[in-house]
């Protein structure tokens, strides 16, 4: 099975963006090239949240041709940001149900998740209250407990300090080859591609040069 991904159009008034890959569903592929590559343009692509002339086929089902386009909240997207994103005026706890209530029924559950995120003694905390490896790792928990069909990760360690970065990398490596999701990792450190990714696809310039 794959996730075949063929682009060629603008994003905005200026970039075009031309890529076509085929990866297996399974497995972390990272997304490695400079600011401004076509990185998380690749990644809005596959979320549906920018519509970018070409095909996006997944095991065999199309989410986006010429004549068909799957809207973003039907296609099982898990999307972590450079923040964590949570609601400020929530709980961790709180942050974690919202998504929880929306999913369907899944092989991640709640208990599992918060264990394997080191949340257990944060669930009562609100986001102020976290640090930023912290947050990150809530961020996480939530898009997984969405029973995402695909993850999508954009520089989720790019907010970070070093120390952060290094603690949150060694438990990324962990989690995500225990997790077995399909995973689209967005970074522009070679070394973090390395670590984490079953393949790389680098971008420069709005190509695939490797």
């Amino acid at each position: 099975m794959t996730i075949a991904v063929a682009l060629d159009g603008k994003v905005g008034r200026s970039f075009a963006l031309r890529v076509a890959f085929a990866v297996p569903s399974h497995g972390v592929t990272a997304l490695l090239g400079p600011s401004g590559s076509g990185k998380t343009s690749v990644l809005r692509a596959l979320a549906g949240l920018d519509r970018i002339a070409g095909s996006i086929t997944v095991d065999g089902e199309v989410w986006q041709n010429g004549e068909k386009f799957i809207a973003p909240e039907q296609r099982r997207i898990g999307y972590v940001f450079q923040g964590a994103g949570l609601l400020p005026h929530l709980t961790v706890a709180a942050n974690l149900d919202y998504a929880a209530r929306r999913a369907p029924s899944g092989p991640f559950t709640r208990a599992e998740i918060v264990k394997r995120a080191g949340l257990t003694h944060l669930l009562d905390r609100r986001p102020a209250r976290l640090s930023g490896g912290e947050a990150q790792r809530a961020g996480i928990a939530r898009a997984l407990l969405g029973q995402p069909r695909l993850l999508l990760m954009d520089e989720p360690l790019s907010a970070l300090d070093r120390l952060a970065r290094t603690d949150l990398l060694a438990w990324l490596e962990s989690m995500l080859a225990e997790m077995g999701l399909p995973v689209f990792y967005v970074t522009h450190e070679v070394g973090e591609a390395d670590r984490l990714a079953d393949r790389t696809i680098r971008l420069k310039d709005g190509l695939v040069v490797g």
